[in-house]
């Protein structure tokens, strides 16, 4: 484990009528403290996961968008969730790897809230978009021919759309309780991103009530919406055991795999570290737990879909092939148009 440095800085002080406090105007997120070679490998390996992870679901979302032949449920469902993963990571990981090259590691107060708010309020748009993304499954293996008359692209439109505002809602009076909370000092806050965990630490007064609202909200968010996964999947795998065609069982099997490893992935890390928190992790280990399901499931993501989706993948091998023709004919174009100018 990493010696860890500790840094007490960005006390405000506030006088009252009876009382002076001193209340924190900005945080230090300690991260790994380790010596300096590690941290330019850390910082090197974590920019390297950022830009992958960043161009493979920007390029799902990109292809999806361009190929009119995906513009299904499905898809437009798979676009929106890599275009969330995108912003999901941006949310949390240039901060990292700034903190990487920075010897202060300080992050502002209201900067620090509203990290906190965009990661949770995306990571649970990514909980409610997985799970209608479970109920589309359902309807295109269960309810067959009645799925074209009810899963329309008005219907698409209006599930992803409730998606999003649902997300940045569900979490909005928590996060603005805790911002009310006096934090008065240390204000280390012994993390790689701004958690609801290490920030209850640093508050000066106790707060059960609040504590106990945020992971009722964490669990309501969690296990909601992964019991109604595991429910729609229990219909689907009872759907495709009753096929008479192996071909087609193959094929529904194959569908479902990829979002059931991806649900697998997400849900997995969110339980282990929000439904029990603090209970038999130590400090290190949540850091683990927390750029794992940060970085390394968004990063799996384009990569777990696009491998297991010919459709994705002959999609992907089109527009980029079309890129390349255009950039060649580019080049030529130019090239002729600089020998006209010679002659």
């Amino acid at each position: 484990m990493c010696p860890l440095t500790l840094q007490v800085t960005g006390l405000m002080n506030v006088s009252e009528p009876n009382s002076s406090f001193a209340f924190v105007n900005e945080f230090i997120l300690q991260g790994f403290s380790c010596e300096w070679t590690i941290q330019i490998f850390l910082f090197s390996l974590f920019t390297t996961i950022y830009a992958l992870t960043i161009t493979g679901n920007g390029a799902i979302a990109f292809v999806l968008w361009c190929d009119r032949r995906l513009h299904t449920p499905m898809y437009m469902f798979l676009g929106n969730f890599s275009f969330l993963e995108i912003w999901y990571v941006f949310s949390t990981v240039p901060k990292m790897l700034v903190n990487f090259l920075s010897e202060k590691k300080n992050i502002s107060f209201a900067g620090c809230f509203l990290q906190f708010y965009f990661f949770f309020s995306l990571g649970t748009s990514e909980c409610l978009l997985l799970t209608v993304m479970a109920f589309d499954q359902y309807l295109a293996i269960c309810r067959p021919l009645h799925y074209p008359n009810i899963m329309t692209g008005h219907l698409c439109a209006k599930l992803v759309i409730l998606c999003w505002v649902c997300g940045f809602l569900w979490f909005l009076i928590p996060i603005v309780l805790i911002s009310q909370m006096p934090f008065c000092g240390p204000n280390i806050i012994d993390h790689v991103v701004c958690d609801p965990g290490p920030l209850f630490a640093l508050d000066c007064v106790s707060a059960p009530r609040i504590q106990l609202f945020c992971y009722t909200l964490s669990s309501l968010v969690i296990f909601g919406n992964f019991l109604f996964i595991i429910g729609s999947y229990t219909l689907v795998l009872k759907a495709v055991l009753g096929m008479p065609s192996s071909t087609g069982r193959h094929k529904a099997f194959s569908t479902c795999g990829s979002h059931l490893a991806v649900v697998s992935l997400c849900y997995g890390s969110l339980m282990v570290m929000y439904v029990s928190p603090g209970l038999g992790h130590s400090t290190g280990m949540q850091k683990i737990e927390t750029l794992f399901y940060a970085m390394v499931t968004p990063l799996f993501n384009p990569l777990i879909y696009s491998l297991q989706n010919k459709e994705i993948k002959a999609a992907l091998r089109k527009v980029l092939g079309s890129s390349n023709i255009i950039s060649v004919s580019y080049t030529h174009l130019r090239a002729h148009e600089t020998d006209q100018y010679l002659v």
